[in-house]
C-alpha cells in the first residue's frame, strides 16, 4: 500500500475473508507499521472481493501456497471458529510467520487450545487471541480504576451480549443463512458473544472460576442464546446473559465495596462515542472517550510487541484457561448441573 512513512511496517497475511476480516483489513489500512501483502480463502469470489476492496493482488485458494511464496510477518485468522486450530497449528509448524493473531474464539475445545500453543510455542510463534475490547482506552481506564482501589474489592461482575430484536424465533436463524448459527461452522451465542464476557469477567478478577453454571435457550443448531453464572475464588460472581434471540444489550456492570464501573457500549462500539461511568457516595463521575477503532489498536499493540519483545496483553496460557471455561460451560449446559473447575496456574 502506498503512503507509508519509513516506520516498520509487518507484513500480514489474512486468512479467511469473510466478515470480520474487512475489519482486520481496514486496520492495516489505518496502520504504518503494519500492511496487506497476500489474503487466503477457499472461495475464489470471497478472495477476489477481499482484494479488490484493498487493493491485495497475492490471493490464495492454499494456505501452504500462500505461507511458501509470501514473505509474512503476522498471519490474521479469520475462517469460522471449528477451523481455528487446524489452521493456527498449519500456520505454526510453517515456520513462515512472527506472529499469529487468532480471532474468537480461539478454539472450540480447550484440548485443540492447548495443542495450537504448544505448535506455536515450539516453532517460536507468539500467539494471541483477537479480542478487540482489550485494547481499547475505556477498558485499559476501568482495569486502572479497579487495580487502583477506585471501587473498592469487585464482588460482582453483570454483563449483557445480545444482539437480537428482530423478533422472529429459531426458525429465522437457520444454519445454511449464517455461520453463527451453524454447529458446524463454530456456531452459537456462547462462541460467538458469550466469549466477551467470560474473557471480560476473568480480565477484571485477574482471576480464573472456580465453578460454572450455564442454562442453554436452543436453537436449531446450535445455542441462540444463555445465561451463566462464574463463581470465582472468595464468592465472587460474574452474572451474565447472552443471546441472538433477545433485545440488543452490551453493558458491563463491574460492583466493589465501595462503589460501580457502568459501562452502556461495551463490546461493538467502532466509530462511536462512549462512557465510562464512575458510581461511589459521592456522586457518578462520566469519564468520556473519543470515537475510535478497537482492531486497529489491537494490530498496533501486536506490533509493537514484535518490534520491542514486550509481553502481549493476552498470552497464550491466558486462552487454554478460556477455553477451559467455555469447555465447564457447555458441560454444565448438557448435564443442568453446575461443574467445578481446574484451570492452568
Amino acid at each position: 500500500m502506498s503512503n507509508r512513512s519509513n516506520t516498520r511496517s509487518y507484513r500480514v497475511g489474512i486468512v479467511g475473508t469473510g466478515g470480520i476480516a474487512y475489519a482486520h483489513g481496514r486496520a492495516c489500512s489505518e496502520l504504518e507499521c503494519a500492511e496487506i501483502c497476500a489474503i487466503c480463502d477457499i472461495s475464489e469470489g470471497a478472495l477476489n472481493r477481499y482484494g479488490d476492496e484493498f487493493g491485495v493482488t497475492n490471493r490464495y485458494l492454499n494456505l501452504d501456497e500462500m505461507l511458501e511464496n509470501e514473505n509474512l510477518d503476522i498471519a490474521i485468522i479469520c475462517t469460522w471458529g471449528a477451523y481455528h486450530a487446524h489452521t493456527g497449528i498449519q500456520i505454526a509448524e510453517s515456520r513462515k510467520v512472527r506472529a499469529i493473531l487468532c480471532e474468537k474464539p480461539f478454539t472450540s475445545t480447550a484440548a485443540e487450545a492447548e495443542q495450537m500453543v504448544a505448535a506455536a510455542n515450539e516453532n517460536g510463534i507468539l500467539l494471541s487471541e483477537a479480542f478487540k475490547f482489550r485494547h481499547h482506552p475505556m477498558h485499559l481506564k476501568a482495569k486502572e480504576l479497579v487495580d487502583s482501589d477506585g471501587i473498592g474489592d469487585v464482588m460482582t461482575i453483570r454483563s449483557t451480549f445480545c444482539t437480537g430484536g428482530g423478533g422472529g424465533g429459531p426458525a429465522t436463524r437457520r444454519p445454511e443463512s449464517n455461520w453463527r448459527f451453524n454447529q458446524a461452522k463454530g456456531g452459537g451465542s456462547i462462541y460467538d458473544l458469550g466469549c466477551y464476557c467470560i474473557h471480560h469477567a476473568r480480565f477484571i478478577f485477574d482471576d480464573e472460576p472456580v465453578r460454572v453454571f450455564a442454562s442453554r435457550q436452543a436453537g436449531l443448531e446450535v445455542d441462540d442464546g444463555a445465561y451463566l453464572l462464574l463463581v470465582f475464588p472468595d464468592e465472587r460472581t460474574a452474572q451474565i446473559s447472552v443471546g441472538f434471540n433477545s433485545w440488543r444489550a452490551q453493558y458491563a456492570e463491574i460492583c466493589g465495596t465501595k462503589g460501580m464501573l457502568r459501562i452502556e457500549k461495551a463490546w461493538n462500539n467502532e466509530n462511536q462515542p462512549v462512557t465510562l461511568e464512575h458510581w461511589t457516595n459521592d456522586g457518578t463521575t462520566p469519564i468520556e472517550f473519543d470515537p475510535t477503532f478497537q482492531f486497529a489498536h489491537q494490530l498496533r499493540h501486536l506490533c509493537d510487541c514484535l518490534t520491542t519483545g514486550q509481553a502481549h496483553r493476552i498470552p497464550p496460557e491466558n486462552s487454554i484457561n478460556q477455553m477451559r471455561v467455555i469447555d465447564a460451560v457447555f458441560e454444565s449446559m448438557a448435564t443442568g448441573k453446575s461443574v467445578e473447575l481446574r484451570t492452568l496456574s
